[in-house]
C-alpha cells in the first residue's frame, strides 16, 4: 500500500511557496490588495507587515503571513496577482510607446504623423495644435510644459487604444 502523505519535504516546500505568495502580497497597494477580497485576518496581518520597519519584526510576520495562506485557497490570490502583473506590464509599455512617440513626433521626422495616424487611427487637432505650438516655441519652461502634453495627449490616446475603445 503506497503511502499517500506528501513528504516532510514536499510539505516544507509547499508551506514556503504559500508563504512567498504571501509576501508579493506585501508589495502591493492598498487598493489593489483591497481589490483580492482577501480575509479579514489575512488582511490585517498584510496591513501589518507593510508598516513594519524592524526586519525581525517583519520576518515573524512574513512567517505569521504563511501561516494564514494555509488556511485560504491560494489559488485565486495567485491568478489575481498575475492579472495585477499582466496590467502592470502593460501599462508600463503604454508609457514608454508614448515617450517613443513623443520624441519622434516632436522630433519633426517627416513621416511620424503619418505612422502615428496609421497606428492608432486617432488624427487628433488638439496633439497637432500642441506640436504645433511646441515648434514655435522659445521659452524653455514653456517648451518643457509643451512636452509634458504631448506626452500625456499621446498617453491617453494609447490608453484609450489598449482598452479597446
Amino acid at each position: 500500500m503506497a503511502n499517500t502523505k506528501p513528504s516532510k519535504s514536499a510539505r516544507k516546500r509547499e508551506f514556503l511557496a504559500l508563504q512567498e505568495l504571501g509576501e508579493k502580497l506585501i508589495d502591493l497597494k492598498a487598493l489593489e490588495l483591497d481589490s483580492l477580497g482577501l480575509d479579514e485576518e489575512l488582511h490585517n496581518a498584510v496591513r501589518a507587515a507593510q508598516c513594519m520597519k524592524s526586519h525581525g519584526a517583519l520576518r515573524r510576520q512574513k512567517q505569521l503571513i504563511g501561516k494564514l495562506m494555509r488556511q485560504v485557497d491560494a489559488e485565486p490570490i495567485r491568478a489575481a496577482l498575475n492579472r495585477l502583473r499582466a496590467d502592470d506590464l502593460s501599462a508600463r509599455r503604454v508609457f514608454a510607446a508614448s515617450e517613443r512617440w513623443r520624441d519622434r513626433l516632436v522630433a519633426e521626422d517627416p513621416g511620424a504623423w503619418d505612422a502615428f495616424l496609421s497606428e492608432t487611427g486617432c488624427d487628433d487637432t488638439e496633439l497637432k495644435q500642441l506640436i504645433a505650438e511646441l515648434a514655435r516655441t522659445i521659452d524653455t519652461r514653456r517648451e518643457k510644459f509643451l512636452r509634458r502634453q504631448i506626452f500625456r495627449r499621446i498617453h491617453a490616446i494609447l490608453v484609450t487604444q489598449t482598452q479597446g475603445g
